[in-house]
């Protein structure tokens, strides 16, 4: 039994971060071990929203090299969103993890519309809701859509899963002796110009008091250990 210090969570998944080198696909093994630690903390009563992005399928903003528009490339991103939610949802209910997606863009014959005290009704349910379609509009990535949404379902934390351990003072992947923070604030973040959310979504998390935790989605165990309120990652916070 998990011993967790949250009720209510929201998970941002970066759709790159399942790649784990596979050219734009879904890594079975990540895959997996997702589910694995999703269905731990969910039995364990944790309330639990999910936001993925869509870069391993398309990454709007990429497309500029192609000529396509900026909007339209933005759509093509929130599509890509809504294949890698409906993949989630399809693997969650199989593994016996009942889940919801809830759609900002409108696609009535196989989506839920998003509204925020419905996704709130299935939470207290127990239920796993991903939110699909970015917040249904250009300009604006999943980042923001995780800030958003984690704010109108009342979250207490954000959970940035991605690709490195947590935040460093410089890339890792380029500097070995790059040094991790295990804590730090909004405004040091801002000060040292690292980067963790796109702007408009880290300014939003600021303002809202809404602190996020960056780790690694392919540790094992990692997401567990967050729940736990152990120092995985890097916490950032007011």
């Amino acid at each position: 039994m998990i011993k967790h210090i949250y009720k209510r969570v929201l998970l941002k998944l970066s759709g790159e971060a399942l790649m784990k080198g596979d050219a734009y696909n879904i890594n079975s093994s990540i895959i997996k071990n997702i589910i694995s630690e999703i269905s731990e903390i969910v039995s364990c009563g944790i309330e639990l929203a999910i936001v993925i992005g869509g870069g391993n399928i398309c990454r709007g903003i990429s497309n500029k090299i192609q000529n396509i528009d900026r909007s339209t490339a933005d759509y093509m991103g929130m599509l890509a969103t809504i294949i890698n939610s409906l993949a989630l949802f399809d693997i969650l209910n199989k593994s016996g993890i009942i889940s919801h997606v809830m759609s900002a863009i409108s696609i009535e014959k196989f989506l839920e519309s998003y509204i925020p005290l419905n996704a709130i009704k299935y939470l207290e349910e127990g239920k796993v809701v991903i939110f699909a379609g970015g917040t249904g509009n250009p300009f604006f990535t999943t980042d923001t859509t995780a800030a958003l949404r984690a704010a109108e379902i009342k979250a207490e934390i954000i959970l940035k899963a991605t690709k490195v351990d947590g935040i460093y003072n410089f890339d890792p992947n380029k500097c070995l002796s790059a040094i991790i923070y295990k804590k730090i604030t909004f405004d040091e973040v801002i000060s040292k110009k690292l980067e963790i959310m796109d702007s408009t979504a880290f300014s939003f998390c600021r303002d809202q008091k809404l602190p996020i935790r960056v780790f690694s989605i392919i540790k094992s165990g990692a997401l567990k250990r967050v729940i736990e309120g152990k120092n995985e990652g890097t916490l950032v916070y007011v």
